[in-house]
């Protein structure tokens, strides 16, 4: 049995990896949250699990595999930075060095705080910058980065160039313009992962997750946003900018599937995509959702909100032939899964 560490282990993508690595290993999964966006465990674990309190951490499950600390992730890795042994020392954990270690923690927030608030964003340069030089410090077994597609150049993503990103399209000796702060925070991430590989010997995977989406995805999302407003039948159905935006949706089964896959096979810090190739505007994710509850709204456009780019979406080729693997579930079977919840949540 060993320690995996998830950064960032209570937001959206963080807390089903430690669900999906709980049910999938024998070992313990060690996740830290400041919680600033992310929700206690006790709301996402299910009903009546487990738990007990002891020197700052709590312990989920009836195993107690689950190990919770309420902490920014900064000040976590500068300590164990400060001394190799801070865990062992503080919380009494028997931890010399993690297997995996998956970095999820970062300022994020969809579209409104990318645009709103890019200084914010920003803090995510000194995340990485403490989290990297750590693993090349302690070396865990394996390392994965999650990048973003926001990471690609906007060029590339008008109305009138629009194309399939290729993971080709980074070019680290001809850079483009990404996406805000928040893209050349994740650019400057793959990058200092591509150091750790190279230079400290680090087995390092990175990943570019176009528009992730789930059943458990916060509201400040789209996907379950306008789930729930399908659900309750909204009419007009608002919408921001045209609707003709698109982006490429990926479930998060999918995107976990892939990521573990990848780590099986990448060492060297390179990024993959992982999207589904499709290109979808969200005035089709409207037509499904309202579909499924069995109305034809009048389509409100709010033309002030901010939109980002007007398309963006993954080719898919590298990863669908060099690494064998396809995402499973269908646009249609995906959108199915968050509407049945909006209906149970709100409805």
């Amino acid at each position: 049995m060993g320690y995996h560490l998830i950064t960032g282990g209570c937001g959206f993508v963080g807390r089903n990896f430690v669900k999906r690595l709980h049910k999938t290993t024998d070992d313990i999964i060690f996740f830290i949250d400041d919680l600033s966006v992310g929700t206690h465990p006790s709301d996402w674990l299910p009903d009546g699990t487990p738990a007990r309190k002891k020197n700052g951490l709590e312990f989920f499950g009836e195993d107690e595999r689950m190990v919770f600390l309420k902490q920014d992730a900064r000040y976590f890795i500068r300590a164990m930075l400060d001394n190799e042994n801070h865990i062992k020392d503080t919380y009494g954990l028997d931890v010399t060095r993690f297997k995996d270690v998956f970095h999820f923690a970062a300022i994020v927030g969809g579209r409104a705080k990318i645009d709103g608030d890019p200084m914010l964003v920003a803090l995510d340069l000194s995340i990485d910058a403490e989290f990297f030089l750590w693993v090349c410090r302690q070396k865990p077994n394996r390392v994965l980065y999650p990048s973003s597609s926001a990471a690609y150049p906007v060029d590339l993503q008008t109305e009138e160039d629009a194309i399939a990103l290729s993971e080709s399209d980074i070019n680290f000796k001809n850079m483009g313009q990404p996406d805000m702060t928040y893209g050349w925070s994740k650019l400057t991430g793959e990058y200092l992962a591509h150091i750790a590989a190279k230079y400290y010997g680090v087995s390092v995977t990175c990943i570019r997750p176009f528009s992730g989406y789930g059943e458990d995805q916060d509201l400040s999302y789209p996907i379950p946003a306008i789930a729930r407003r399908a659900a309750l039948k909204e009419d007009p159905f608002e919408v921001w900018g045209t609707g003709q935006q698109g982006r490429d949706f990926v479930h998060i089964e999918d995107v976990m599937d892939c990521t573990l896959h990848a780590m099986e096979r990448i060492t060297d810090g390179r990024a993959i995509n992982i999207g589904s190739g499709r290109l979808t505007s969200f005035l089709e994710i409207i037509e499904i959702f309202t579909e499924f509850a069995g109305y034809d709204p009048e389509i409100k456009k709010l033309l002030d909100k901010p939109v980002g780019v007007h398309s963006r979406y993954a080719d898919m080729n590298y990863v669908n032939e060099e690494l064998d693997w396809k995402p499973k579930l269908s646009l249609r079977e995906g959108m199915r899964r968050v509407y049945d919840v909006a209906v149970e949540k709100y409805a």
